[in-house]
């Protein structure tokens, strides 16, 4: 690996530091110091799903440029382990707590991401089936049950209009969207908001990517997401906690970080209560 980013930047490699993430793959992460004293940032893969995932970002790094973005520095495709190097923004990112100078940067970065020319080849939000994530809780509702967020006596009263609620959500569109807008991918660099891991970056309706960040700002000790996202489509709410969910109860992919599951419980717990209220539902019970 010292070798690929040597011959990618054209400058010995001086130090590696291996730094964790909290997503669903394993890819290595790496903090890297060079002999011409900069300071770079490495992700590799270390199996067929992390490859997939860096080819997927750097679809949209050697596409898309911006101040939401970080430039590409480096790509390399061995045809098993991609190597992707961008700039180090380690120390940018510190939120929470949120701001609101922090909020509106993120909220304008959202905006500038939406208004631009999506790359080629990226993919309908669709894909990721998010309309229907509760049927899945209809399919098998005990992994959800076991997380203790509401009663099964709730969940059978409310279950039906939540998942219908979510089938209506506008996934579909044409605007660029990051899909996965939470704190540890945000680098705050000069006031603005810089999105990084873009593997999930797809096509969607307005205002998915606001909706999606909304709850993780309220679990962070930010305002509430009505505030973050007051005009968006009940529908998102409803598939964003199907999505939830469908997830927080299971065992994490063997592939993801072991806090993946607690962290989409947090997220649930914002989320479920926020769709309650935006469809006029009972909140949920507590189990």
């Amino acid at each position: 690996m010292r070798e690929r980013i040597s011959a990618l930047l054209r400058s010995e490699v001086v130090s590696l530091e291996q730094v964790r993430g909290r997503g669903y793959t394993a890819a290595g992460r790496y903090r890297v110091a060079l002999a011409d004293g900069r300071r770079v940032f490495a992700k590799l893969a270390v199996e067929e799903l992390t490859a997939g995932w860096l080819r997927e970002e750097h679809l949209v790094y050697s596409q898309v440029q911006g101040p939401f973005i970080p430039p590409l520095l480096g790509w390399d495709d061995d045809g098993a382990a991609p190597l992707l190097v961008l700039p180090d923004l380690g120390d940018t990112f510190d939120a929470p707590p949120w701001t609101d100078a922090k909020i509106a940067a993120v909220h304008e970065s959202l905006d500038a991401v939406a208004a631009t020319p999506p790359p080629s080849g990226v993919g309908s939000a669709d894909r990721f089936h998010l309309r229907e994530r509760w049927e899945r809780v209809v399919e098998d509702p005990e992994p959800f049950l076991s997380l203790g967020v509401c009663s099964r006596e709730w969940l059978e009263a409310n279950l039906a209009a939540l998942d219908g609620a979510a089938r209506t959500a506008p996934f579909a569109g044409d605007r660029l969207a990051h899909l996965d807008v939470r704190s540890d991918n945000i680098a705050f660099v000069d006031g603005r908001a810089v999105l990084v891991d873009w593997n999930w970056a797809s096509l969607g309706g307005p205002g998915l990517d606001v909706a999606a960040w909304a709850p993780s700002v309220a679990a962070e000790g930010g305002p509430p997401p009505e505030q973050i996202a007051p005009d968006v489509a009940a529908g998102f709410v409803a598939a964003l906690a199907g999505l939830w969910a469908a997830s927080a109860g299971l065992p994490p992919p063997p592939t993801a970080d072991p806090s993946l599951r607690a962290t989409q419980l947090v997220q649930l717990e914002v989320a479920l209560p926020w769709a309650c209220r935006a469809l006029g539902l009972p909140q949920p019970d507590g189990g």
